[in-house]
């Protein structure tokens, strides 16, 4: 069995509203997690995309909840699987 084991940063969207609590999830393109290889990457991308929702006051407010998606460290391990 081969394995490789590596890491990158990626960004997690959070939400805390009313309605659904506490929502956490990877920030997907195409259905695959966006990967970063610095933190710098990640948080430039974070405030290219998401900046906007730092002045909008409303999207941070009930019934949204919306957060600043946030930069977090992952490892990524490969495994051949028969």
């Amino acid at each position: 069995m081969v394995e490789t084991e590596t890491t990158a940063w990626a960004l997690v969207w959070q939400s805390r509203n009313r309605v659904d609590g506490i929502t956490r999830h990877f920030i997907r393109r195409n259905c695959v997690p966006v990967l970063f290889k610095t933190r710098k990457e990640a948080r430039d991308f974070n405030r290219e995309y998401y900046g906007y929702i730092k002045g909008r006051q409303d999207l941070r407010a009930e019934p949204h909840g919306w957060k600043m998606p946030l930069p977090i460290k992952v490892t990524i391990k490969v495994e051949q699987r028969r």
